[in-house]
């Protein structure tokens, strides 16, 4: 009986052993987390959905890429962009600089208009002055000359004979011609002719001078032959 108890021992052993171990991993199999719940989903298992809208988000990318490639890789346009703003940067300083210059010359003109006004005014002036100077002298030549001619002409002779020459010719260029005439005709030879030359000469000056005598006469050949007759009136007057 011994015998039979000391060989179910360790069979018993063995077997209780396997039951405990048989319960233990029951036990840890239904305490573990369900394995489906852990494992990461295949990619067989993806909804095929999705698979349009990553393509046309990857092609929105891939043609945002590829223009932003374009414009970068352009470099005739950038080039072309930069000669663009660097001609129109010249223009607005060559149109600034052409304005200053007009403003310059605006006052330059200005200041020209000016002094052309002051000069225009200085000349009416003078012109006013020279004729009153004219003016006077005529009248004090007029008084000698009046009181020459109402001289005899022998008497106005002897005084010629002898006078500046440069007297007796304004004298003798605003007298009467009959006087002036009979006056030369009284005058000694050589005092007379060199006289009526000089005269001639001064009238001849006065013609051909612009604003002369031609303008006063009325006529571009009247005032020659004026004063040629006047001469010759002198001269066929003087003593021989």
């Amino acid at each position: 009986m011994s015998r039979f108890f000391s060989r179910l021992t360790p069979i018993t052993i063995v077997a209780i052993t396997l039951l405990l171990t048989a319960k233990a991993v029951h036990l840890a199999h239904e305490l573990a987390p369900p394995a489906a719940a852990t494992t990461p989903p295949s990619p067989s298992s993806v909804p095929k959905a999705g698979a349009p809208a990553a393509a046309s988000s990857n092609g929105a990318t891939a043609k945002a890429t590829g223009a932003c490639a374009k414009t970068q890789a352009d470099p005739d346009e950038v080039r072309l962009l930069g000669e663009l703003r660097r001609r129109r940067d010249a223009l607005d300083v060559r149109e600034k600089q052409l304005d200053q210059r007009d403003d310059l010359l605006h006052a330059e003109d200005l200041k020209l208009q000016s002094r052309l006004n002051d000069l225009e005014a200085l000349q009416k002036q003078l012109d006013g002055l020279d004729q009153a100077r004219r003016t006077r002298d005529g009248q004090n030549w007029a008084g000698l000359v009046a009181m020459y001619e109402d001289m005899k002409a022998r008497d106005a002779a002897a005084i010629f004979n002898v006078l500046d020459i440069s007297v007796m010719l304004e004298v003798l260029d605003r007298m009467n011609e009959r006087k002036a005439s009979a006056i030369l005709a009284a005058m000694l030879p050589e005092k007379a002719r060199f006289a009526t030359q000089m005269l001639a000469q001064r009238r001849m000056r006065e013609v051909a001078a612009p604003g002369g005598g031609a303008a006063a006469s009325g006529g571009d050949g009247e005032a020659p032959k004026q004063a040629a007759r006047q001469v010759s009136g002198l001269q066929g007057a003087g003593p021989t």
